[in-house]
């Protein structure tokens, strides 16, 4: 039962949060201000927090954690630890040092401005600004629809009136703070994440249905730890898409715009040294926390489905986007609901704040200063970005309203989407664009147009050949975007493969743009 002092948790949350917009209110007066927090940079701590808290959200916790823990049962976990290991670990290893030092021998705000200078095309920077633009939005409604469903079903409020109220506290520390604001309240969520994850996991140990008898637990869940199963087998269930869930949401993250973002701003060598074990540790217990969690659904499925059919909500029994919610609900004591609460607001704030900050970044600086007005003066640009910020919003609140009215696809399935093309167009370009020489524009070109159509062509080739597909193009559609993790996995390695293999084709970049980006000697280069 949720009490009055679960609401005054949630006020105190709010209001910290309206203290930072105004706390931080004088620290985006410029585009470098508003987009990596000013010249001097973050530290490793905060700007692993940033990063961590923009790769798990309320998409992770219900979602994912709703879908995948019960379908898979224990197994689930794994992609969770590759979130950890691959996603943040080798990535920052990989990525960190190398996008930091390119990004400012170019002077490149966006990644669309890194593909510009990186590569010479202003019409490379053109698309893929717009491709970034139009695919983050059903990824920031996911996040919506996922927080909504949350507070439905725990306090009752209508997901539209919590959608309505998230993106109204995004936008005011976002539009007044920018990029520090962010970072700030990124390392404040963060630390709120880590405390009621580790509550929410013992809540539910906790419980009557569980067993802290780790063999007994494994026995009630499934066979084993390494067990792939599901209730949907062959080439669309099972072991192949668990792996595709597990390579899409720990690569993924190697080439999203929000995510890349983080490496732009960070300070110094030993800001990426914390950064590398601090995103790490997060991770991991983030990762695993949510997935465990998710596990444990067939442990309560009976309680479930008899509070769905004693609310009159039978119909809900296998929308897997609302296990989680109904599980805190049964779960997590009254003293602790608000915490969790919080939880789940933290990680969605955090992400929608970068994601917001991504996309209309590279519609101000790509395309209104690159291309509609190029004398521009850096104040109005900068004015130009914080507006296209609360649009950007708007637009997500309002596809997520509709969303939950018209059913358009699971909010798994939505961020498998998003994540999937962007990073299938773009992974190919930047991570070996940053790494290899050789790297060319028409390789480039070949990954962002090749996926884009691979893309389309997968959901409608994968759809009609969905057991749930029964001729129509509705159903095709629908069966096509749920198979979206699979999908992204696809277009991911297809766009590492064209790239590597134009690149060898094509004639080699040219001295002098080798030079600006590999070689260029910058102030305080990191070695």
């Amino acid at each position: 039962m949720v009490t009055w002092i679960d609401y005054v948790i949630l006020a105190i949350y709010a209001l910290s949060m309206v203290g930072i917009a105004i706390y931080t209110k004088n620290r985006s007066k410029s585009v470098d201000d508003f987009l990596h927090a000013g010249k001097k940079g973050l530290n490793g701590w905060m700007s692993a927090f940033a990063y961590g808290t923009t790769y798990f959200s309320a998409v992770i916790f219900v979602g994912y954690a709703g879908k995948f823990g019960a379908g898979f049962g224990l197994a689930s976990v794994w992609i969770g630890i590759a979130n950890a290991i691959i996603g943040s670990l080798i990535a920052w290893l990989v990525l960190a040092k190398r996008t930091k030092n390119m990004t400012t021998r170019l002077d490149s705000k966006t990644m669309p401005d890194f593909f510009e200078k990186r590569y010479g095309d202003k019409n490379l920077k053109l698309i893929s600004a717009i491709i970034v633009f139009v695919f983050l939005i059903p990824y920031s409604a996911s996040v919506y629809s996922g927080l909504s469903s949350i507070f439905e079903f725990v306090f009752g409020i209508e997901g539209w009136i919590v959608m309505l109220v998230l993106a109204a506290l995004t936008a005011v520390y976002l539009f007044f703070g920018g990029y520090f604001a962010t970072a700030l309240s990124d390392f404040i969520q963060g630390i709120i994440m880590l405390i009621g994850v580790i509550l929410m996991v013992f809540c539910f140990m906790n419980h009557e249905n569980v067993s802290w008898d780790i063999s007994e637990l494994v026995n009630d869940v499934n066979k084993s730890w390494f067990t792939f199963e599901s209730t949907n087998k062959g080439f669309f269930g099972s072991t192949m898409t668990l792996l595709s869930l597990i390579f899409l949401t720990s690569f993924g993250v190697w080439a999203l715009p929000q995510t890349v973002h983080k490496y732009y701003a960070i300070r110094d060598k030993k800001a990426i040294k914390q950064g590398t074990i601090v995103s790490t540790v997060f991770a991991l217990i983030i990762g695993f926390g949510a997935y465990f969690v998710g596990a444990l659904y067939k442990l309560y499925q009976p309680d479930i489905e008899a509070f769905l059919v004693g609310k009159g909500l039978s119909s809900l029994v296998t929308n897997t986007d609302i296990y989680i919610p109904v599980m805190l609900k049964l779960v997590i004591p009254t003293a602790l609901i608000g915490i969790i609460a919080v939880l789940i607001l933290s990680a969605s704030m955090s992400t929608l704040s970068s994601v917001s900050l991504a996309s209309a970044s590279v519609v101000a600086v790509d395309l209104y200063k690159g291309r509609i007005n190029k004398e521009a003066s850096d104040k109005r640009t900068n004015v130009v970005m914080k507006v296209l910020c609360l649009v950007f919003i708007l637009i997500s609140v309002v596809l997520a309203i509709l969303n939950e009215e018209i059913g358009i696809a699971a909010i798994a399935y939505m961020m498998g989407l998003s994540w999937g093309t962007l990073a299938g167009c773009f992974i190919g370009p930047f991570v070996l664009g940053v790494t290899w020489k050789r790297t060319t524009k028409s390789a480039a070109w070949s990954s962002i147009v090749g996926s884009l159509v691979l893309t389309v062509a997968l959901i409608f080739i994968l759809g009609y050949a969905h057991p749930s597909c029964n001729g129509t193009f509705a159903s095709a559609l629908k069966a096509g975007v749920s198979c979206s993790p699979m999908i992204g996995s696809i277009c991911m390695i297809f766009s590492v493969i064209i790239t590597v293999v134009v690149s060898l084709l094509t004639k080699a970049p040219s001295d002098e743009i080798i030079k600006e980006a590999f070689e260029k000697p910058i102030e305080n280069e990191i070695k």
